[in-house]
């Protein structure tokens, strides 16, 4: 990937972090916004609504270390496996040991009753429809069916991984931050997975036009070289 396409990128994710977190902001720490708005201190507001969005760009950074990293990974495995069948099985297996640690580990220490068990199992199953979602929307447009593992892999794993951040807390309000910041994850790596190749296939078009214009300026230093010896 150029520079310039690695930019737009980052940015691009930046941004999809920023307004999915501070939309959803709105929507989960509502209780937190509704006082400002009903006292009429716009400012307040907007103050809050800006940390949402900058927490959410915080969170883009990190989903996107989280998905090249995962590259990496990715391109080990199938080497250290030979095949990516056996690595998709591999795969698979990391997935269901990563959605046991997460109910095990992770939800039951912090649940209380039926209804902290019905949030977290919600957030669970919203992570693992999104991320089914995101996979066979990845096979349409590759037209591999090879990808399915793959892409279901790093749509749960991955960004789990990056979402442990919020789930190792204990603070009071913790679960408010769980919610709202697996949001922004979910939705950026969707964008990392289904449109790198584009911006990938777009840098491929620029080295050629670079290229081109390359030749075009020596045949043109060519030919005034020439003119200028006749």
């Amino acid at each position: 990937m150029t520079i310039r396409n690695w930019v737009k990128f980052f940015l691009m994710c930046m941004l999809i972090g920023g307004v999915v977190t501070g939309i959803a902001g709105i929507f989960v720490r509502w209780s937190f916004f509704q006082p400002y708005l009903a006292a009429g201190h716009f400012g307040e507001f907007f103050a809050a609504f800006g940390w949402m969005i900058l927490l959410g760009c915080t969170m883009s950074v990190i989903a996107q270390a989280g998905f090249f990293a995962y590259l990496t990974l990715h391109q080990v495995g199938v080497g250290i496996f030979k095949t990516l069948t056996l690595w998709n099985w591999v795969q698979m297996l990391l997935v269901v040991i990563l959605l046991v640690d997460l109910v095990v580990f992770r939800f039951a220490p912090s649940a209380d009753g039926a209804k902290d068990w019905l949030f977290y199992i919600g957030l669970l199953m919203f992570l693992i429809f999104a991320a089914i979602a995101t996979a066979i929307k990845k096979v349409q447009l590759t037209g591999k069916k090879h990808v399915l593992v793959s892409a279901i892999f790093f749509m749960i794993v991955i960004t789990s991984l990056e979402w442990i951040i919020a789930l190792m807390g204990r603070q009071g309000n913790i679960d408010t931050y769980v919610a709202l910041l697996l949001f922004p994850l979910v939705a950026v790596n969707a964008y990392q997975l289904l449109l790198l190749p584009k911006y990938n296939s777009k840098s491929d078009e620029d080295r050629k036009k670079l290229e081109e214009r390359r030749k075009e300026r020596k045949l043109e230093k060519k030919a005034k070289s020439t003119n200028a010896k006749a």
